[in-house]
């Protein structure tokens, strides 16, 4: 091989020149700034050692935050005062409400409170009626106490052909009582028990019977049930110690003062079956 022959080298081709220039002035520059910053500044530069604060950037920070927390607190009181005039309704309405169902309550309780009131006047006249008729027909029985038999057999329309006057005037003066009251121990003159009816029924005719319708029920005779005539003393119970009494006035009726619900009742035999009777005319 020739010693002049070609040899390829190993060191790095040339840059263009235009980017050699381009690196020279950008180092020319940075070098150059920085020799300006240094004669610039002190000949001793000290180390920071404090926080240099930025009061344009806090100052527009705090009033931000201000008005968000105004912001804030203002819809919090908006919502409390929607919240009170809520409340505020509501109460209104459970008011209202309450007052209209009170005003319901005290229009009906008015209204039945009237219609008692009338069914009681009505009750009170027809009671005070069939008083005034008792009453005149008590007058009537005591005037013609006194008379002969035929003249008292007229006075029961209700009694059978052969019954006496006494007897008559014993029926008479008990269904006058009908619709009376039923007290216990009651002797008249508008409110009886069992045996104080009979005893008063029977004081019409001039005969005073025993007090308790124990003592009643074997005052007299006793006679069979097929076989009663107006007048006789209808008992509840065995004789001597009957619970009950009442009078029979014809037709297969009796009047007695019951009990407390219904008072002084005229009824058929079959209502209440007797025990036995006794006669005591």
């Amino acid at each position: 091989m020739s010693h002049t022959a070609h040899i390829p080298s190993h060191r790095k081709p040339r840059q263009r020149a235009s980017k050699s220039a381009l690196r020279a002035g950008v180092a020319g520059g940075v070098l150059s700034t920085i020799a300006v910053a240094g004669a610039a500044g002190p000949a001793q530069a000290e180390p920071v050692t404090q926080t240099i604060e930025m009061p344009t950037i806090t100052s527009g920070f705090s009033t931000a935050v201000a008005a968000s927390a105004q912001a804030t607190q203002q819809v919090a009181l908006d919502l409390e005062t929607q919240a009170d005039e809520d409340a505020a309704a509501e109460k209104a309405a459970k008011t209202a409400k309450k007052a209209h169902a009170e005003a319901v309550r005290k229009a009906e309780a008015k209204k039945k409170a009237e219609a008692a009131a009338k069914v009681r006047a009505e009750a009170e006249a027809k009671e005070r009626a069939e008083r005034a008729s008792r009453t005149s027909e008590r007058t009537t029985l005591s005037a013609s106490s006194g008379s002969s038999d035929s003249g008292s057999s007229a006075s029961a329309p209700s009694s059978s052909s052969n019954v006496s006057g006494s007897a008559a005037s014993i029926v008479a003066f008990a269904k006058a009582q009908v619709g009376d009251a039923y007290v216990p121990g009651g002797t008249g003159p508008n409110s009886w028990d069992c045996s104080g009816l009979t005893q008063a029924a029977y004081r019409t005719a001039g005969i005073d019977l025993p007090r308790v319708s124990q003592s009643q029920s074997t005052f007299g005779t006793q006679v069979s049930l097929d076989n009663l005539q107006p007048g006789d003393i209808l008992y509840w119970g065995s004789a001597g110690s009957a619970y009950h009494v009442a009078i029979y006035i014809g037709g297969g009726e009796f009047v007695g003062a019951q009990n407390s619900n219904t008072g002084t009742v005229q009824r058929s035999l079959d209502y209440d079956r007797p025990t036995g009777a006794v006669r005591v005319l």
